[in-house]
């Protein structure tokens, strides 16, 4: 049978492509969801050197812990004042300028502490912060 209607010159036929496009995003998703990291590490193979049994273990880095509670701080499980965490951070500094502080913070700790916490640390170099709040 022969086509009825009649075709306009000059006109091109349009193909959308949003829907294929549609389709190739969602069954990127799928795959990447869905594919298990143990499948692509164990199809890399990879020389790896010996390790050195002459090397040092890593020096596992400092934790340094201090709570901001309502009536003041805990440095590493025990009470301190603000001078004597002054110096506790400043003893640390010296050691180790990279030692990793974690400044937990309770939910009715007042936000000053906090800031205090914060500029004893700024003071003697100390970068490497965390701030939780319990």
């Amino acid at each position: 049978m022969a086509y009825a209607g009649k075709k306009k010159r000059g006109e091109s036929p349009k193909l959308d492509m949003t829907p294929m496009i549609d389709v190739v995003f969602q069954l990127l998703i799928f795959f990447v969801v869905t594919i298990k990291q143990e499948d692509i590490l164990s199809q890399l193979s990879a020389a790896r050197p010996a390790p050195d049994k002459n090397a040092k273990p890593d020096k596992q880095p400092d934790l340094l812990n201090i709570i901001v509670a309502p009536q003041g701080f805990i440095f590493n499980g025990r009470p301190v004042t603000l001078a004597d965490l002054d110096r506790r951070i400043e003893r640390y500094s010296k050691i180790s300028k990279t030692a990793m502080i974690v400044i937990k913070c309770t939910a009715d700790s007042p936000h000053g502490l906090l800031i205090q916490a914060l500029d004893i640390c700024s003071k003697h170099g100390m970068e490497n912060l965390s701030i939780f709040s319990m």
